[in-house]
């Protein structure tokens, strides 16, 4: 975590921040959803879990389910498993690639293919699918190649599309989103337990829906880079139906208001006014960072949170960061020598952009601390390079996997009126 030892509201955002990510631990979900269950599978059952969530959720089925857990898959992110799970006799660990697919996504995508299609016709399965599923598992439809996939993925990420506009393009070249895994559960009983990371919560563009159908003919963006045109006008098998008659049962575990909720929680214990702002902050992170300073200037003293999904375009040759460190950047120079702000914007996976940091916190004192370590603010956004400025300044924000995603968190500390 970022250097809190000599400012107690450094300290205090900090608490903040971690009481929210306790608070959508996806083991915590998983286990306090199936504790309020009254209709539970009594016999044996298989387990998939998918994300960067996924280790979490599945130690919280583990000890749930106990040994009636007779067969698992668990998919996630490269470094982010457990060693434990690694040992399990019974659960299968692939370790894949995020942001950006690979070799290791299409060959997770056949295992997960083969270990369905292994299974006993009456064995249940259990899905927990979390955020970063659609990089980490890939089934390509015939004339789509590696490539392909990376480029478009690339190219979506750069340019700054929502996250509904890069599922919506995942779909239409993949065998298994939007529902098409259905085809390889059989007939069976399906459970889809989900860790949300979207706005407004909606099953079908977490992990690019891989349960759930879409109700309509996929509608691509229309502001899509042309070589992403290009790779979709090979696909022609975008709107095919699917065949299968099986529905998941699906619920959502935890989302980003259960995480916005606990921070504040933490807040007022610590004896703070709190404002939750209920908008999801999902614009550019220009407009973004422009927003909270404007809310900010006209704001009582308190802690003031938001949950976010911003998005950032990328230069053709970028640098290290995301789009929190980005944005945390971005306001610690527009609040430089104010003493009156102290702001945290947190990935609640850990994970910002491809790197293995959340973050930044970010103060009044922060653009003075990385210039005097011979950085430029104005530079390093200009070639996303915030990492390399908030890690000079001493206001990186390192978390390593939290068990959790639920999009962003911005936590502000306003000491005066």
């Amino acid at each position: 975590m970022a250097n809190s030892s000599l400012n107690p509201v450094r300290a205090d955002l900090l608490d903040c921040f971690q009481a929210a990510l306790r608070a959508v631990n996806g083991r915590d979900g998983v286990c306090t959803y199936f504790a309020k269950q009254a209709d539970l599978p009594s016999g044996k059952l298989a387990m998939v879990a998918i994300g960067k969530a996924a280790m979490a959720m599945a130690e919280g089925a583990a000890s749930f389910f106990g040994p009636q857990i007779s067969q698992g898959l668990v998919i996630t992110k490269a470094g982010y498993a457990n060693q434990a799970f690694h040992k399990h006799p019974d659960v299968d660990v692939i370790e894949s690639a995020h942001p950006l697919p690979d070799e290791r996504s299409l060959v997770a995508g056949q295992h997960l293919i083969g270990f369905l299609q292994g299974l006993a016709a009456d064995l249940p399965v259990l899905f927990l699918i979390s955020g970063g599923s659609s990089a980490l598992v890939e089934v390509l439809p015939q004339g789509i190649t590696l490539s392909d996939l990376q480029l478009v993925n690339a190219k979506m990420l750069a340019a700054g599309l929502s996250i509904d506009e890069m599922s919506r393009v995942r779909k239409a070249i993949s065998c298994i989103k939007g529902g098409r895994l259905l085809e390889h559960v059989g007939e069976r009983l399906v459970m889809n337990l989900l860790l949300s990371d979207v706005p407004n919560n909606d099953p079908a563009v977490i992990g690019s829906g891989l349960l759930i159908e879409a109700k309509q003919a996929i509608s691509l963006p229309v502001n899509l880079p042309d070589e992403v045109g290009y790779v979709l006008s090979k696909c022609i098998d975008d709107v095919r139906p699917i065949s299968s008659q099986v529905r998941a049962e699906t619920v959502i575990v935890a989302d980003n208001k259960m995480a916005c909720e606990a921070a504040a929680k933490c807040a007022r214990q610590k004896g703070y006014p709190v404002t939750v702002y209920p908008e999801c902050l999902t614009a550019d992170v220009n407009q973004v960072a422009e927003l909270i300073v404007n809310q900010l200037n006209h704001a009582k003293a308190g802690i003031h949170i938001w949950g976010a999904e911003p998005s950032v375009c990328l230069p053709e040759n970028f640098g290290r960061g995301g789009r929190n460190q980005h944005l945390a950047l971005l306001l610690a120079n527009r609040i430089s020598q104010r003493d009156d702000l102290h702001i945290l914007v947190a990935a609640t996976d850990g994970s910002d952009g491809a790197t293995d940091d959340a973050g930044g916190l970010v103060d009044g004192k922060t653009i003075r601390h990385g210039e005097n370590e011979g950085f430029n603010a104005k530079a390093c956004l200009d070639e996303a390079n915030a990492g390399v400025f908030l890690e000079a300044s001493g206001d990186l924000l390192s978390t390593g996997p939290t068990g959790s995603n639920v999009m962003d968190l911005i936590i502000v500390c306003k000491t005066r009126d």
